[in-house]
């Protein structure tokens, strides 16, 4: 038979003629291509544009952010030597000491532990502290005046003109702070402000033994170009004296860094709810390519080659995705306008939110290569198509070999999965630790599948009524759908049952115990003097004296004769002050892992200290290393006799270094006490006495800190479910898709039965067997593969039990069957409702 299709090169016209006359029946069909992916570009495209504005909205604002061209920060006193460099430097400075106290509200009675900043200069030298009234800010150091954080007026009703007691000084509220430089909404509840001048401090007798005061020093240079030299020119002696600097550029650089964690966070969710249309993608194609089988092989028949058939699908494949790669930015670039209302309260800078065109390229580019390329194991199926498949089709199945040209794309996608997870990872240990647990799922899913149809055949009873054979049958017979639904089905369930248990485990890691025998109380900063009084003040309130420890102020000096500038590898654990406590016994939230704990040692005896497991890990050292501490100017030499294992989630005073009684006694230390107050109202009196009778010590009302805790996992977690969204809205357009896109390899075998004379009834019984079974599998394989990523996310990335909650765990499970069944059968309903002669003509 003659060729009707010339010999002669085709172009281009010709085949893009083809791919669009094609496409025109099957429109509807491709549009669940579309929609697979849509939602995961769009996720991606909104975070880099997100990313891409803030970047420079912080490059725009680094000045405000610092404030000054140079800041000095400390935790240690300053040294003369180092005071007298201090105050050379810079053509205009600034001073100022922060630290934790306890606010007495003359007005209202109300107590609040707060962020003190003892000021003095003309801080902050860009920006500014923005109060009301507005000239608060600029004229407050002038007297005994106060600047206090608006939520907390608010909340004890106070309002400009009232006092406020801060140590033994009362202060006038001159003005109330809305924002100062570098502040977010977030540190602005956990820790409310209070800037006071810097000259009243020592009058307000707060400043005692463990006070832990932080020291900032800013400077305004009239040329400030030559400052990031200066800083690395005198980096070893900032360390040497316990200095952090801070500039401009590194402010931009830091705060960048510190979002880039949020960035990945987000770009990830978006990354895989992409993956997740990525199986959309393979499998609509897939049964796509399955059900043009006999077109393509008639016009093979009519004298097209192989190749030009594999082109006009792989322009439609272009074209669609090229759509949804647009349609996805498009939705992408509107979204992004809503991230920055979403994470305002975590954000320094002001947002100007504008359109990222590279963010736009990337995700259509993006949507692109996944399209051709989760499409292409597919697409090569077709040039393996011969003109006699148009007649042996429908009574063998077609040929496949093994392809070298298939397996290097299945290399392809697994290059590009690893390589677009480490764009997201920080390192190639956590982008392995993703794409291999993916990989595993996949490959345990595509085991599974296989499974079931080998013991569903084999062991399929034959007294088995014939609507059951027939239902389980559809599982292992030719063109049966068991392998796709059990991974698109599988993966979808698991993402989103592990996104389920995963903000569970969050929630549950953060929820302080409130028993009845718990403390929810805790004082601290109480001097030796001051101890009896306050235990006799609890008492006399009726309330019990919990978890009394003392804490001592220290500094690691050397580590196995090691001094700071002589151990290169582990400087930090030299910087940081330690509190440490001692005892006799251990406590109920410690317990014993390497090593022997002495509780009790007589004078010119080794001094045997315990250390947290995880902190010895971090400073480096192990059983029976030496360590001397540095106490208040006494040189203490210990060994490490034990490491513990420390329950930092229980109520109450743990510790990392923990020395044994007969050392310490004597050393300059601040006491610790924990107790239960039973109602808010008795707490307030009890805090307000405690502020009045000893203004230095320190009040955490831990109900009021769970409160804010909620308030901030709140936020927190909305912000996780607003991009989880995207993956687990995906993975129900997979979900219902990969149904949608199976019901014709369903068709034919529904209208043979009809025409043999079945009934409505019985086909529709058939296919919810079928249906049923293979949602109910899949759904299981995929709540067991959450289940056990969210164990060991429990155990080893949140160090938390994980216990899945059985009636939503159950809720999630039937939902998925319920929309697996009711999908399914919703999709042969509009082929049971007509003739199958009108059927078979139009599928002829």
């Amino acid at each position: 038979m003659p060729s009707l299709i010339p010999k002669q090169n085709i172009k281009f016209s010709w085949l893009f003629l083809m791919a669009w006359r094609d496409s025109r029946k099957n429109r509807s069909r491709l549009l669940l291509f579309i929609s697979s992916i849509v939602l995961g570009i769009a996720a991606l495209v909104a975070v880099y544009s997100f990313k891409n504005n803030l970047q420079n909205d912080i490059d725009a604002q680094a000045k405000e952010l610092t404030g000054a061209d140079l800041v000095l920060d400390s935790r240690k006193g300053v040294t003369k030597a180092m005071q007298k460099m201090l105050d050379t430097l810079g053509d205009e400075r600034s001073q100022e000491k922060t630290f934790a106290s306890m606010i007495y509200f003359e007005h209202s009675g109300g107590s609040r532990l707060v962020q003190m900043k003892a000021l003095t200069g003309n801080y902050p030298y860009y920006g500014t502290i923005e109060t009301i009234p507005v000239a608060a800010a600029a004229h407050f150091q002038e007297d005994r005046n106060a600047l206090v954080d608006q939520t907390l007026m608010l909340q004890f009703g106070a309002k400009v003109g009232d006092s406020v007691k801060v140590g033994d000084l009362t202060f006038k509220i001159t003005g109330s702070i809305i924002k100062a430089p570098g502040q977010t909404g977030i540190a602005a509840s956990v820790a409310p402000t209070v800037y006071i001048p810097l000259q009243y401090l020592e009058k307000t007798n707060l400043i005692k033994t463990g006070s832990r005061i932080n020291n900032k020093f800013y400077y305004r240079f009239d040329d400030p170009s030559g400052v990031d030299e200066w800083v690395k020119k005198n980096e070893p002696k900032l360390e040497k004296e316990g200095f952090d600097a801070d500039t401009v550029e590194s402010r931009k650089e830091q705060t960048g860094r510190s979002f880039k964690d949020v960035n990945r966070f987000l770009a990830l969710s978006g990354f895989i709810a992409l993956l997740l249309g990525c199986v959309g993608v393979g499998s609509a194609i897939h049964v796509y390519i399955q059900e043009k089988l006999s077109a393509i092989a008639t016009l093979r028949c009519l004298g097209l080659k192989s190749h030009h058939a594999f082109l006009i699908y792989l322009v439609q494949v272009f074209f669609i995705g090229l759509i949804a790669a647009i349609l996805g930015s498009a939705i992408g670039t509107g979204i992004q306008f809503l991230l920055p209302l979403v994470l305002k309260d975590f954000l320094p800078v002001e947002i100007s939110m504008q359109v990222s065109w590279p963010a736009i390229g990337q995700g259509i580019v993006l949507g692109l290569v996944i399209s051709i390329l989760f499409a292409l194991p597919s697409l090569l199926a077709v040039r393996r198509i011969s003109p006699l498949n148009a007649i042996r089709l429908s009574f063998e199945k077609t040929e496949r070999k093994s392809e070298p040209l298939i397996w290097f794309v299945y290399l392809l996608m697994a290059a590009f999965v690893v390589g677009f997870t480490h764009l997201q990872m920080k390192t190639w240990v956590q982008t392995l630790a993703f794409t291999v647990s993916i990989g595993v799922a996949f490959v345990l899913l595509i085991i599974l599948s296989k499974l079931l149809m080998f013991f569903v055949r084999k062991l399929l009873p034959n007294t088995a009524s014939y609507l059951w054979r027939q239902g389980f049958a559809n599982l292992y017979r030719p063109n049966n759908q068991t392998l796709m639904l059990t991974v698109s089905i599988g993966l979808s369930t698991a993402f989103i049952c592990t996104l389920f248990f995963v903000q569970g485990i969050l929630m549950s890691r953060v929820t302080l115990s409130s028993g009845n025998n718990q403390p929810n109380m805790v004082m601290f900063d109480i001097q030796n003097t001051q101890k009896e009084g306050l235990d006799s003040l609890t008492k006399a309130f009726k309330l019990p004296l919990m978890n009394q420890v003392p804490v001592i102020t220290m500094r690691i000096e050397e580590i196995n004769g090691k001094k700071a500038n002589e151990d290169t590898t582990n400087r930090r654990a030299y910087r940081n002050e330690i509190r440490a406590t001692y005892q006799d016994t251990l406590t109920a939230a410690e317990k014993i892992v390497k090593g022997n704990w002495i509780g009790k040692i007589k004078p010119n005896e080794t001094v045997y200290i315990s250390l947290d497991q995880r902190y010895a890990q971090q400073i480096n050292v192990g059983l029976n290393d030496k360590i001397m501490f540095n106490v208040q100017g006494m040189m203490i030499p210990t060994v490490v006799g034990s490491l513990r294992e420390v329950n930092w989630s229980r109520m109450q005073t743990n510790f990392r270094v923990v020395f044994p009684a007969g050392v310490l006694e004597e050393a300059p230390q601040f006491h610790v006490l924990m107790t239960r107050v039973p109602t808010s109202e008795l707490s307030a009196k009890f805090q307000g006495e405690v502020v009045k009778k000893f203004p230095n010590v320190s009040v955490i009302d831990l109900d009021l800190v769970l409160k804010l805790l909620d308030e901030l996992l709140d936020k927190i977690g909305f912000v996780i479910q607003f991009m989880a969204g995207f993956g687990m809205v995906t993975g129900w357009i997979v979900l219902i898709s990969a149904v949608l896109t199976s019901k014709n390899q369903r068709i034919k075998e529904s209208i043979l039965l009809r025409t043999m004379g079945a009934s409505r009834k019985q086909i529709m019984a058939i296919n919810a067997i079928e249906y049923f079974f293979l949602g109910a599998f899949a759904a299981a394989a995929g709540l067991i593969l959450a289940l056990s990523g969210s164990w060991a996310l429990a155990k080893f990335s949140f160090d938390a039990a994980f216990v899945p909650p059985p009636v939503p765990t159950l809720l999630l499970f039937g939902s998925v069957v319920l929309l697996v069944v009711v999908t399914g059968m919703l999709s042969t309903r509009s082929i049971l409702n007509q003739p199958p002669l009108k059927i078979l003509r139009s599928e002829g």
